[in-house]
């Protein structure tokens, strides 16, 4: 089964090439699709020397994260699709365990849960907020709605129909995943949070990620046609 790996890219010099080294390591049949959402801190120049290995994609203005991943996912081509952010948090080496139900048939979905133990008390809250506010407004019982880990099926992905911009796509994709009917299967993985400048998402975020959740919820999502 073709995995591929969808990576949005903004300002990361620190880590693009650590990451896609790791990526590109990990013994599956993978493409690693890489939207880079128009960075100006020379992780441009790097990702030019990962061409001939990675699907290169370029916006010709910074858009936000929630368009870098749809440039990924409409370009991607594999049997299933995972986010991986640019940075150091999440192990790719843990992608065999979330591929596993789908190669079962277990699953068509399938989110990685982490553990926020090392999370900032008010990261930590704001997660627990979310996945809360997930269960009571969609009837779900996920335990780390705004994991970055997700992992989609194609028969999954070539139903959605995302037009989030920003950070709010995490909760536009399990709106749509909810309400087109599949089940989110759970697998735990590992996850080591970074702090300071590089660090994108701020608490300031939960509110249209708050807002998302509430406005996906009132105005219910139909599968995409195969003419759109």
């Amino acid at each position: 089964m073709k995995l591929s790996v969808l990576m949005p890219v903004y300002n990361e010099r620190e880590t693009i090439e650590e990451i896609l080294s790791i990526v590109l390591a990990v013994g599956l049949d993978i493409e690693v699709v890489v939207a880079d959402d128009c960075s100006t801190d020379g992780t441009s120049e790097m990702l030019d020397r990962w061409a001939d290995k990675i699907t290169l994609l370029r916006h010709p203005v910074n858009r936000g994260k929630g368009a870098a991943v749809r440039t990924a996912m409409a370009a991607a081509t594999g049997d299933a699709v995972i986010i991986q952010d640019a940075d150091l948090e999440y192990d790719p080496n843990e992608y065999a365990r979330l591929l596993e139900p789908i190669e079962q048939g277990k699953a068509t979905v399938v989110y990685g849960v982490r553990p926020l133990d090392e999370q900032k008390l008010h990261m930590r809250l704001g997660n627990r907020f979310m996945t809360l506010a997930t269960n009571v407004l969609y009837g779900t019982r996920l335990h780390d709605v705004e994991t970055c880990y997700k992992m989609l099926a194609r028969e999954v992905v070539d139903g959605l129909d995302l037009q989030s911009e920003g950070f709010d796509l995490e909760t536009e994709i399990t709106a749509q995943i909810v309400q087109l009917g599949h089940d989110i299967h759970e697998v735990p993985i590992s996850y080591s949070p970074r702090y300071g400048e590089d660090k994108k998402l701020t608490p300031l975020d939960g509110f249209p990620t708050l807002w998302a959740l509430i406005k996906y919820r009132l105005k219910p999502f139909s599968r995409r046609s195969s003419s759109t």
